[in-house]
């Protein structure tokens, strides 16, 4: 049993399919004051931050600890969650036809060991057409995203190819965790 600190349903939905048992609470960490230089160091940052708040309220003696975050990048653009309808067709734009790069790091946190993990899958797309962009838009399920980005859904049919899990690209790399955990 693990204590997932996100309130992603994606990221639980990802620990259910690899049946790894969790409880899933999390204190907020305010993204908006990182300064980051790089893709990378952006998503470290924003994982540190989310590891530290929920580190203090909740430990690791109880559960192992988990935290992650997720950033995309493509055209040299780091590509957040979209404020609004606007913001997700421009995002997606710079997706369409692009290599893109889905970054997640994740902390792990047992009493007897601590993980960081940085990984990296990236997609090539074929451009987008612009009416599914629109349906998808409509849909909301953008909102909350990471590049306002769907792998498993609408960005699925445009994928020409793909170097990396698909499971770092949806929010946590489990294939990764999976080693650690039963080391620890």
């Amino acid at each position: 049993m693990l204590r997932l600190a996100s309130g992603s349903v994606t990221r639980a939905e990802l620990l259910r399919n690899a049946n790894i048992p969790f409880i899933q609470e999390s204190i907020d960490f305010d993204e908006d004051s990182i300064r980051a230089s790089s893709p990378k160091n952006f998503v470290y940052q924003a994982t540190l931050g989310k590891y530290k708040v929920n580190l203090e309220r909740f430990g690791c003696a109880d559960y192992p600890l988990l935290v992650a975050d997720t950033v995309v990048t493509a055209q040299g653009k780091i590509l957040r969650k979209a404020k609004d309808e606007t913001d997700a067709r421009d995002i997606l734009r710079t997706q369409s036809g692009s290599e893109t790069d889905i970054i997640t790091c994740m902390i792990y946190k047992t009493p007897r060991l601590e993980l960081v993990d940085i990984s990296v899958t990236r997609y090539f797309f074929d451009p987008f057409d612009p009416a599914d962009v629109e349906r998808y838009l409509h849909s909301g399920q953008w909102r909350g995203k990471a590049g306002a980005c769907m792998v498993e859904g609408f960005c699925k049919p445009y994928i020409r190819e793909v170097r990396g899990f698909e499971s770092t690209a949806m929010g946590l790399s489990v294939e990764i965790l999976r080693m650690f955990m039963e080391e620890a």
